[in-house]
């Protein structure tokens, strides 16, 4: 049960103001400049954060590159580096309820979802790469006789990492476990919107024992910190979630530079598609709605189309909106919520312009209208739109809010066909009894993930990436050291 009381108490607690951790000492910006934290629950600022420069991102490389180099934690006993992590994460669960609360206040998600998805999933990220550490064995070659080749797994080195609003502690724990396990060292730049929960967890860090100039945290635009990250020399590996023109710009910055290695997940436009043979429609339409609306629709792996079967299509669409009408929409830090604030005004007014053009390309739209406007908040009713068609927006472009597109269609065939019609590839849902129909679709659907009579869920054990213009590289198993490892090969005549 989530303490009450101490949530009203934190949701009033003074937020000191933010800043830069480089090479382990808290720094303003080079040039003195801030940024207001905007809080999604009631327009309040909360505080402030540095509007990094291009020259601070410059330090924390630099920071970051000598301790790479002198060894400090890449020359450490990967044993060593575990005591760290795991003495990281437990002062993470520690003060889980105080982050999650912090976290909120910061991006607006739901305080049931928060804890468990932020600080306790971060803490549990952080722990399964710790305990991985010391894991990793090289190879052995079967060469002919007379030599031995040998493969070595080296830690990459400098590692850049951009991470989003929507999940910031969990999505960066799912960049900074791997990375650092690995003994790689690491610039971190949240997004502008949610910046206070990592820069939290980077302080205990260095509680932990980690050593300064491991993990630095440059706070500030993208256009300014981000750029300086892709284009330097001295960053090894780039790892981004986000929006696919970032992603973009980020790889041409890339190659621009050291043609370092990028790793994107660029969101997605994912299907779930509901079969009449459903073995229980009422769960498909609950599991369905909060797939697609819980913290406001902003999640990667949203279920943001859903594709029904024409001879269930209106009775399945009525039992979506009673669930949908159910869900109390409101303050995320009320324990009953089921989704919270949108994160910013800026979001808001993009998910309401995609719901504007529906209404005015003839779609039927359940819902979709700004909420609760008196609190200041950024507050957005869920949206279903039905009468979707395949070449309209919302059938096409990530809205990345609590807006849903309905499709009808008559075979699998033609599901499949609506499913893979987009340029996305992330993940993926199906709804069947039919056990044979449920491996040809996981087979068929062109995504990372593909949830059969679920949606969402995938634990830590299991990698998250995605397809066409859903990026590369994953995220989350054994599978993410993938991309903080080198291979070395020695060569030796015996």
């Amino acid at each position: 049960m989530l303490d009450t009381n101490r949530i009203e108490a934190l949701r009033h607690a003074p937020v000191d103001r933010g800043a830069h951790i480089i090479d382990g000492a808290r720094r303003a910006a080079s040039d003195g400049a801030e940024m207001e934290v905007i809080s999604p629950l009631d327009g309040s600022v909360l505080t402030t954060i540095p509007r990094g420069t291009r020259e601070d991102a410059e330090a924390a490389i630099a920071a970051a590159r000598r301790a790479f180099d002198d060894g400090r934690w890449s020359g450490l006993a990967p044993a060593a580096r575990k005591a760290v992590l795991l003495r990281w994460a437990e002062l993470i669960e520690e003060q889980a309820l105080e982050i999650a609360v912090l976290g909120v206040r910061d991006n607006g998600t739901e305080i049931g979802m928060a804890l468990k998805a932020e600080p306790l999933s971060a803490a549990g990220t952080i722990r399964y790469y710790a305990e991985a550490a010391d894991k990793l064995y090289g190879e052995i070659a079967p060469t002919a006789p007379g030599h031995l080749g040998l493969v070595h797994r080296e830690p990459a080195g400098v590692v850049g990492a951009i991470v989003p609003w929507n999940f910031p502690l969990m999505i960066g724990a799912w960049k900074l476990g791997p990375a650092l396990a690995a003994g790689c060292t690491v610039v971190l730049k949240p997004a502008e919107t949610a910046s206070l929960s990592l820069l939290r967890i980077a302080e205990l860090a260095q509680d932990a024992g980690m050593p300064p100039g491991v993990l630095n945290v440059v706070t500030g635009e993208g256009a300014v910190v981000g750029d300086a990250i892709a284009r330097s020399m001295d960053v090894d590996v780039l790892v981004f979630t986000g929006s696919g023109p970032t992603g973009r710009r980020l790889m041409e910055a890339a190659a621009q530079s050291n043609l370092k290695r990028v790793y994107l997940e660029l969101g997605g436009k994912s299907p779930n598609i509901v079969f009449a043979d459903a073995p229980d429609l009422d769960e498909a339409a609950k599991v369905s709605a909060m797939g697609i609306f819980r913290n406001s629709g902003q999640v990667c792996v949203a279920g943001s189309r859903l594709l029904v079967e024409r001879a269930i299509h209106d009775d399945f669409v009525a039992r979506l909106a009673k669930v949908t009408d159910s869900l109390r929409v409101g303050d995320p830090l009320d324990p009953a919520t089921a989704a919270g604030a949108v994160n910013s005004e800026v979001q808001l007014q993009r998910n309401l312009g995609f719901v504007v053009e529906a209404r005015a390309a003839g779609r039927k739209v359940h819902g979709g209208e700004r909420i609760l406007a008196e609190t200041g908040g950024f507050y957005m009713a869920p949206a279903i739109v039905t009468g979707v068609e395949p070449t309209d927006r919302i059938a096409r472009e990530e809205v990345f809010g609590p807006v849903l597109a309905v499709q009808p269609f008559d075979t699998e065939d033609e599901a499949v066909a609506l499913a893979n019609g987009t340029d996305y590839g992330l993940a993926a849902a199906v709804w069947t009894s039919d056990l044979s129909r449920a491996h040809r679709l996981v087979r068929r659907i062109r995504a990372g993930v593909v949830h059969v009579n679920t949606y969402g869920g995938p634990d830590i054990t299991v990698p998250l990436g995605g397809v066409k213009q859903s990026g590369n590289g994953h995220d989350k198993s054994l599978h993410a050291f993938d991309k903080y490892l080198d291979l070395k090969t020695a060569w030796i005549k015996l």
